[in-house]
């Protein structure tokens, strides 16, 4: 498998799918930098593997320095890094009239600056490898907009006009860019949701219909074992019985 040995850097990996690919990952014989606000369960998920098949570091990927110390942590352990996969997010969804501005915000700073921002930090690093691979979680949000996704659409709209100008850009220099975009999962994301009511209709859909975290972790793992000449720009799933 052309995963063995690489080293793959994830955000938002204290959980659900960044939770599910670091171990995956692990599992396949990568070599594996986590980073998340959460150190506790950073740590949690490094004891799982001996050595330094998982190292993790405390990240929030609305500080730029944050993302850039945990790249620099992948580089100065294992002197390369193969692979970034932006997974950290928020989908605080809400009706554009309820002006829940501060959970825009929030939300534009992880979903979008936070992607940037993991860019920046691995870029140099890539262009200088002159290979590399970029991976995106996106959303069946960045598709289809529905009542009260607006904003979080928005964001995941916004990431497929970055990757794709990001892959447009590096083809000279090897960097592969995927772009991950499930549908329903079940995942803690609909724990950032403010609105009772919609947190528990969201949690009941994606614990009931909802795609597991291991089954995105695959399509992952999928885009990465690949031949160095291929690139998966996009896997879109959902669960079989999500219509939109």
């Amino acid at each position: 498998m052309t995963i063995k040995n690489k080293v793959v850097v994830i955000t938002g990996a204290s959980s659900g799918i960044g939770k599910a690919t670091t171990e995956v990952l692990a599992k396949a014989g990568a070599h594996v930098v986590i980073g998340a606000r959460r150190k506790d369960r950073l740590a949690e998920i490094a004891a799982e593997f001996g050595g330094d098949q998982v190292v993790y570091q405390e990240t929030d990927v609305t500080n730029r320095d944050s993302v850039k110390s945990l790249v620099d942590l992948a580089q100065s352990t294992f002197g390369k890094v193969d692979v970034l996969y932006n997974n950290a997010g928020l989908m605080p969804v809400s009706p554009l009239a309820d002006l829940k501005v501060d959970e825009w915000e929030r939300m534009i700073d992880v979903n979008v600056k936070g992607v940037l921002y993991g860019i920046a930090a691995v870029l140099p690093i890539m262009i200088a490898q002159k290979h590399g691979h970029i991976i995106t979680t996106d959303s069946v949000a960045g598709h289809v907009v529905h009542p009260g996704t607006a904003v979080y659409a928005g964001t995941k709209y916004a990431i497929q006009a970055i990757m794709d100008g990001l892959r447009q850009e590096q083809v000279d220099h090897h960097i592969r860019t995927t772009m991950i975009s499930p549908g329903a999962v079940e995942t803690e994301l609909y724990r950032t949701i403010s609105d009772e009511k919609t947190r528990e209709q969201i949690k009941v859909q994606e614990q009931t219909a909802g795609l597991s975290a291991a089954d995105v972790a695959h399509a992952v793992a999928y885009a990465i074992d690949q031949p160095q000449n291929v690139a998966i720009n996009e896997i879109l799933l959902r669960p079989i019985n999500q219509r939109t």
